[in-house]
């Protein structure tokens, strides 16, 4: 669909739009907190609960086997109830993870509050997603999907740089207590203010029957090939800078390269920063070129494989601190372009099956997660704390995450093309 089109019943976006849909971005913003505060945290976690690196990997494992797990539920809930149920549900559910995880005595219970917080945090990127589509035009779909993950990252800053200091400083209890206030400010300003749709553009209603209903919205998305190709372009494209991020880059940089923790944590602060730039870099290119996408997606793929064969390859006790840095500087395009798979499944699908698609798009990336995190913690636990073998499991999932994309990426660039054709006729048939 070109990208100058403006569809019949398309939202107008403006002002109001960009206040109502912040609201929502906000719930993101501090469920982003929530989650990565154990990538600033892990060394005290281990510490805390007296746990070995498999058993630390658990944590941020649990957490994102419950999330990927929440991802078609969850769509399927949004498709139903809307976006201000599901986000209401999904910032109580966190932050009584984030609270439950201040007070954990014991590793068990702190583990349970871990995929608490993960059930929570499910709910509400997708939701996210949703209300863009509803709040703004569609040819604004990539833009406004790219600012969403930006404030994602700036909420990863917010832990690396704030919570880290707060740890270091008030303790583990004081800290993750007090950020569970967060939680609290937006679902205040997420009942009060936050709304599904503009008025005149409700959707329009899709009777529920049962099971049969979730079969049908489930089928009718994965049967479309740009749902798949964007599960394995978000599947491919963002576990690098998650493992990194969520648990393991502190004690790479710290054990393995041997930096100081102020050190690593700015490195992992460089991450952040190399993600919110590169993430408006992908997000214009892509609204104007729509063609991009896989170019984007595959070379971010191919400088990420790259910049860490040579990490792990170097010859020296310790890879030097340019390498490091570049390395860092790369794994920023990550997120960014694990959110173009959105924009392979979004014009795949009709507006009832969005949730459902988005759903389904958002497993890839975190099943892969999921996937490295447990590697690399009994890869650590087995060798002895080589982290060279441990994170050369990268680059199995990146080259089983390629293979998929070059199979289905001639198939969904035709079906995309004739739903434009469609479009595009049905455009011109609609009365003004």
């Amino acid at each position: 669909m070109s990208n100058n089109i403006t569809l019949p019943g398309d939202p107008p976006g403006g002002r109001r739009a960009a206040a109502v849909w912040g609201i929502g971005v906000s719930v993101y913003f501090v469920a982003v907190i929530f989650r990565t505060s154990l990538g600033v945290a892990g060394l005290d976690a281990a510490d805390r609960f007296d746990v070995n690196a498999s058993a630390l990997s658990t944590f941020s494992i649990l957490q994102l086997l419950v999330y990927a797990g929440m991802q078609i539920p969850v769509g399927l809930l949004v498709d139903r109830l809307g976006t201000k149920k599901v986000l209401a549900i999904g910032v109580v559910l966190f932050t009584a993870g984030q609270l439950g995880f201040a007070f954990s005595p014991t590793y068990g219970t702190a583990l349970a509050s871990r995929a608490l917080l993960g059930c929570g945090d499910a709910m509400t990127f997708i939701s996210v997603l949703r209300l863009g589509t509803r709040w703004f035009p569609a040819r604004r779909g990539p833009l406004v999907a790219q600012l969403a993950g930006l404030a994602g990252m700036a909420g990863n800053l917010v832990s690396t740089l704030l919570l880290a200091r707060l740890l270091h400083g008030v303790g583990w209890t004081a800290a993750f207590a007090g950020s569970a206030l967060a939680g609290v400010v937006v679902l205040i300003l997420l009942l009060l203010f936050l709304k599904d749709h503009p008025d005149g553009h409700e959707p329009q209603p899709f009777p529920h029957q049962g099971a049969a209903y979730v079969r049908r919205q489930i089928a009718a998305s994965w049967r479309e090939p740009g749902t798949r190709l964007g599960l394995w372009v978000h599947f491919t494209t963002q576990f690098p800078a998650m493992v990194f991020l969520l648990l393991w880059g502190m004690p790479f940089l710290v054990e393995a390269q041997g930096l100081t923790r102020a050190t690593a944590g700015e490195l992992l602060t460089l991450v952040v920063l190399s993600n919110m730039a590169v993430g408006l870099v992908y997000g214009q290119v892509v609204a104007r070129h729509h063609e991009a996408r896989l170019p984007l997606a595959l070379g971010t793929v191919g400088a990420t494989a790259l910049l860490w064969a040579v990490t792990l390859a170097y010859p020296g006790e310790h890879a030097p601190m340019w390498l490091l840095v570049v390395l860092c500087a790369v794994l920023g395009a990550c997120g960014p372009a694990s959110m173009l798979g959105f924009d392979f499944a979004r014009p795949a699908n009709p507006p009832e099956r969005q949730g459902t698609a988005s759903g389904i798009t958002n497993m890839g990336g975190f099943v892969a997660s999921m996937t490295t995190l447990f590697a690399v913690g009994v890869l650590l636990d087995a060798t002895g704390d080589d982290y060279r073998i441990a994170f050369s499991s990268v680059f199995v999932l990146q080259a089983l995450g390629v293979s998929q994309i070059l199979r289905l990426r001639s198939r969904a660039a035709r079906r995309e093309k004739e739903r434009s054709v469609a479009s595009r006729v049905a455009s011109v048939h609609v009365p003004v």
